[in-house]
């Protein structure tokens, strides 16, 4: 699959400086990362929603669009595919590789704590 992930993010990276009009990648990508995020979202519920539905069939046409819209926001983000593989890598000698990494042993900046709104509001009170 890499192989295939691989093809289509050099494709996509080609199709960068095509003429929008005529490039459906290339007017994505110059709709900007918003817009691209709006898209992967998009197709994100659409596979769940046949998913729920039972449909394989949609289920694997909406998953190609979906690996589509990531790939094209990896280019936009400046990811490379091999990025991805080198975490999917580290996971997997950490966890396994069906196992999701918890958040405390992600590298970088520290998350803020997640509170409810009442929580805050009744500080902010005080």
């Amino acid at each position: 699959m890499t192989d295939s992930v691989d093809r289509l993010y050099d494709a996509v990276l080609a199709a960068k400086n095509s003429d929008p009009g005529v490039s459906r990648t290339a007017r994505l990508l110059k709709a900007g990362r918003g817009k691209i995020a709006k898209k992967l979202a998009e197709e994100a519920v659409e596979v769940v929603i046949d998913a729920m539905h039972g449909d394989r069939e949609a289920v694997v046409r909406e998953s190609a669009d979906l690996l589509y819209n990531l790939v094209v926001l990896w280019v936009s983000a400046g990811i490379r595919p091999s990025d991805v593989w080198k975490e999917m890598d580290r996971r997997e000698q950490l966890f396994g590789i069906a196992e999701k990494l918890l958040k405390h042993h992600m590298p970088g900046k520290a998350r803020p704590k997640v509170t409810a709104l009442s929580d805050r509001r009744i500080r902010q009170r005080r």
